[in-house]
């Protein structure tokens, strides 16, 4: 009796297998768009890093400066980003703004991380009840999207720097919490962590001494991919008129004082604040992406925002 079964076909220039010369020139192809991933984002954090830790001792900001008389001037020699709609010079401001923007990011992302790895080890750790309570109270609040939580939280203060980094760090720990949970669970198993409870070791010498090392790669990562996160929150309070001050420099206030230029036609007071922030962000998710794959080399890096 003839065979029925449908034979399995591949194209024709499939690769056969990981020896085959169009496999292995795939898999160069792929490290070669990593590296210059990495080498890209690199080399915007390093000049992000430079621009906003020697502009501003060198180049001092004055907040209340105005001069009508190079309103709204487009972007020349002498300013090479424009003036705003008081004359003020937009580079400087984009400098003073991203360096706000980046403090906010990475105070809050530390705070966050902390609070989130404390959380989630102890959850896994005790288990019980105490993983249970712990758990509902990270779902109930995850159910409030965070942009309204923030403002809940930081209109309670007046507009500064301060309100908007306990803001931000209060309403990002709870993905981390998930995570670091998650991790703890799966390192519970492991041989050498039952060899230590065995050995008559307390739960919280477990905990410090075998699983917190453990889970400190992940919630590295988390802490470098809520940077952006947090940056993107902070300039979303600044528009809203709820984070820094309007005549501070942000670039969520800049965006915000920039939209009656933009119906105008003038454009370059909106592009520029804006390419400070997607700019920056992009590149650190760029170098947490990277930094992903070190971490798990099966798992193909995804953008993360």
């Amino acid at each position: 009796m003839a065979d029925t079964t449908t034979p399995t076909t591949r194209p024709p220039d499939a690769p056969k297998a990981a020896g085959d010369p169009r496999w292995r020139s795939r898999g160069r192809s792929r490290r070669s768009t990593r590296n210059v991933r990495a080498l890209t984002s690199a080399v915007v954090v390093t000049a992000v890093a430079l621009a906003v830790l020697v502009v501003p001792p060198v180049v001092q900001l004055d907040e209340q400066a105005v001069d009508l008389a190079l309103k709204l001037q487009p972007p020349s020699l002498a300013h090479p980003f424009g003036t705003d709609d008081v004359g003020r010079d937009l580079l400087l401001r984009c400098v003073y703004g991203l360096r706000v923007s980046l403090l906010v990011g990475l105070v809050a992302a530390l705070v966050a991380t902390v609070i989130g790895t404390a959380v989630g080890a102890a959850a896994a750790a005790f288990g019980g009840w105490t993983d249970r309570v712990v758990m509902r109270l990270v779902d109930t609040f995850s159910s409030v999207p965070h942009l309204l939580l923030g403002i809940f939280i930081v209109a309670m203060f007046r507009p500064g720097v301060w309100p908007v980094i306990v803001s931000v760090a209060l309403t990002h720990w709870l993905s981390t919490a998930r995570i670091v949970r998650s991790e703890v669970l799966s390192l519970r198993s492991r041989p050498y962590v039952d060899a230590a409870v065995s050995g008559g070791s307390s739960r919280w010498r477990v905990t410090v001494r075998h699983l917190l090392p453990g889970v400190l790669p992940q919630a590295g990562l988390a802490a470098v991919l809520m940077v952006p996160h947090a940056m993107w929150h902070e300039s979303a309070l600044s528009f809203l008129g709820l984070g820094l001050p309007s005549h501070q420099a942000s670039l969520g206030n800049l965006v915000q004082t920039a939209r009656g230029s933009l119906l105008a036609g003038d454009w370059w007071p909106t592009l520029f604040p804006g390419l400070f922030l997607i700019v920056p962000t992009l590149a650190i998710a760029g170098l947490a992406g990277v930094w992903r794959e070190r971490i798990n080399p099966r798992r193909r890096s995804e953008l993360m925002l």
